[in-house]
């Protein structure tokens, strides 16, 4: 396995276009890339050339988003957003992503009956089953019902559906100050993406502080002060057993306004920080060590 093949970058996180985003995350040596449905529809020539430009980038997708606002609506509503998700879907498996990742309501039209969101997530996920993608259920940590990955598991567990699984992103957990201890309670077979990324700050008290910190001043695992949260959240992931991807899902204003190659080294510096010395995994030794021994 290449040292940087379970790390992935989001799109997200840089300027530019969709080909000029996977040559730099593909030169800092990842081997994966989180899309958004913006970099398929927003490309010149289309869903099926943006579709092409990632297949020749050689970078696996990680995971398509975002799905939001699905669950536990009704009417007109609920069918609406269940049009939004088959069209959502079909773009997923247009470039090859094995995972959907769908947001908690933050809707007010949204119940707050956990059983009907799980219905609806029954829902989403038998959608996915002919097109072959997993659907992941984020908890956001301003979401109207379901805020923390304790809610977010439990009604996938109510739903039941083998290809519907939890997402776990670091900042959400820290956000809500959500225990660790929790993740012991989870299959990490249905751990389907975990996003890493950090904060400059403590406290996110308010929902709007939270919003505010997530969409323009995330940093990467190793970049903020949450350092010896985030390690420990990772070993924990590890010694659950989870053996999936890691993409660095980072919001930040400041990068926008970056070279696409400096902040992909940011990101390759902290993939080498989680790799080698938060699981302790040495870099294997270069080839023509490895030909001489």
């Amino acid at each position: 396995m290449h040292l940087l093949d379970r790390y992935g970058m989001d799109t997200i996180t840089l300027n530019g276009s969709l080909e000029a985003k996977l040559d730099a995350i593909a030169g800092a040596g990842f081997g994966q890339v989180m899309l958004n449905a913006r970099d398929l529809v927003g490309h010149p020539g289309g869903v099926r050339a943006a579709a092409q430009a990632v297949r020749a980038s050689g970078l696996r997708p990680t995971g398509f988003q975002v799905l939001r606002d699905f669950e536990g609506l009704s009417g007109h509503l609920h069918h609406y957003k269940v049009d939004i998700a088959k069209s959502m879907l079909e773009m997923c498996a247009e470039i090859g992503s094995p995972v959907l990742l769908a947001c908690s309501s933050t809707s007010r039209h949204a119940t707050d009956d956990l059983d009907a969101i799980a219905a609806d997530l029954r829902k989403l996920a038998m959608l996915g089953i002919p097109l072959g993608i997993k659907i992941a259920y984020e908890g956001l940590s301003w979401g109207r019902t379901i805020n923390e990955f304790t809610t977010s598991w439990d009604v996938v567990c109510r739903a039941d559906t083998p290809n519907l699984g939890v997402g776990l992103d670091s900042f959400h957990i820290f956000a809500a100050q959500t225990p660790l201890d929790e993740l012991e309670g989870i299959d990490p077979a249905s751990i389907f993406l975990v996003q890493l990324s950090d904060f400059m700050w403590n406290e996110t008290p308010t929902f709007e502080d939270r919003m505010t910190t997530a969409r323009t001043f995330r940093v990467f695992p190793g970049e903020g002060v949450h350092s010896e949260q985030l390690a420990d959240f990772v070993r924990r992931l590890d010694r659950l057993g989870y053996g999936g991807d890691y993409s660095f899902e980072v919001f930040n204003d400041d990068y926008q306004q970056l070279p696409l190659a400096m902040v992909a080294e940011r990101a390759r510096q902290s993939a080498l920080w989680l790799h080698e010395d938060v699981l302790h995994q040495p870099a294997p030794l270069p080839a023509w060590t490895r030909q001489r021994s």
